[in-house]
């Protein structure tokens, strides 16, 4: 994929809600430091960077009220949240994407391990290993970060997202992307994330860095 086309996707999403810029930049160095540990590089790598970067892509299409709502969804505003996978990758077909990675993170990164997620409510490894990795980066990175909903976030909040996600592995996330993701946050390899990329940080826009710029840090 052109990244030229991901970084004015990145900037389309920036816009319509500031908040994701902090937690773009935060699920991509997630992803990385996971892939890194499994020993991913070059081409593989940096599609998966386009396919975090893209993951929300879908909510272009989500009216603001929604996304920016305060209080608890209703069901019906749920619904239109949920089609955001759909309509991500709906996009990604339209831009003549044809690679897995990205087109797997897109779509499937809200299944759960049950059936429980959306939108297709596949189970175990009917998701594709990089849905199931993502899942538990998103999910950790929701409960440590700011929402439209939650403005304050305590200093172990790091430590009780850890805590639910082992709590829920097996039934809602992969066992080995759970234990991965944990240990290296346990090992302190993601503490620069936290620290340098949180919801106060001034960022540099995603398009400024490139994939070497990017490994760097990761490796640091």
């Amino acid at each position: 994929m052109n990244p030229e086309t991901v970084h004015k996707l990145v900037r389309e999403i920036e816009a319509k809600d500031a908040s994701t810029a902090a937690h773009t930049w935060r699920v991509v160095l997630y992803l990385r430091a996971m892939l890194e540990a499994r020993g991913v590089r070059g081409e593989d790598l940096m599609l998966a960077t386009h396919g975090a970067a893209l993951h929300d892509v879908g909510k272009l299409d989500i009216p603001e009220s929604i996304l920016q709502k305060p209080g608890k969804l209703t069901p019906e505003e749920f619904e239109v949240i949920e089609q955001h996978t759909v309509t991500g990758y709906a996009r990604m077909i339209e831009l003549d994407v044809e690679e897995d990675i990205i087109l797997d993170l897109v779509r499937y990164h809200h299944e759960k391990m049950d059936g429980s997620g959306y939108p297709f409510h596949l189970r175990g490894e009917e998701i594709p290993r990089i849905a199931r990795d993502f899942a538990v980066i998103d999910t950790f990175d929701a409960l440590t970060s700011h929402r439209p909903y939650r403005h304050e976030v305590g200093h172990d909040a790091g430590d009780k997202a850890i805590a639910m996600l082992i709590e829920g592995k097996g039934p809602k996330y992969d066992p080995d992307s759970v234990e991965l993701f944990a240990d290296l946050y346990r090992n302190g390899k993601l503490d620069y994330i936290l620290s340098y990329f949180n919801d106060g940080a001034d960022l540099p826009g995603f398009g400024s860095v490139d994939d070497q710029e990017l490994t760097k840090s990761i490796r640091a």
